[in-house]
């Protein structure tokens, strides 16, 4: 038994806790796992002292790859998932014309705005 006092509210607080903890501490790790593999910026020896540093020091060797990559990490993922879109969009035969003409025809029978028409446009050109 880890608590003297028996099994009370307090404890399985206490219990919960560390569970949640566990599971936070493994997800941030598999997420900053994946990232140091898909990078391209720094050399396999860096990569391999990142990884020491994360096992060996828990939580401490995260919050330290949050706070030094996470502008870095934000802005590859971002790329990422553009590039999945962008390779979606050719996979299905995306054709920006075809949703133009789309959203006339959504604004020509009153669908849509003016200024919705507009806004989707410039999405769709981008």
């Amino acid at each position: 038994m880890f608590f003297d006092g028996g099994f009370s509210f307090s404890n399985f607080l206490v219990d919960l806790l560390t569970v949640f903890a566990f599971v936070v501490w493994f997800w941030l790790l598999i997420t900053i796992f994946g990232d140091l593999l898909r990078r391209h910026d720094i050399s396999g020896w860096v990569k391999v002292l990142w990884f020491l540093l994360l096992i060996f020091t828990s939580f401490l060797g995260i919050f330290i790859y949050m706070i030094t990559q996470a502008r870095g990490m934000a802005e590859r993922e971002a790329e990422r998932q553009q590039a999945m879109r962008n390779e979606l969009r050719r996979a299905i035969g995306f054709s920006a014309a075809d949703e133009i003409e789309k959203l006339d025809r959504l604004r020509k029978s009153g669908s849509i705005t003016e200024a919705e028409f507009s806004g989707l446009r410039a999405k769709l050109v981008q």
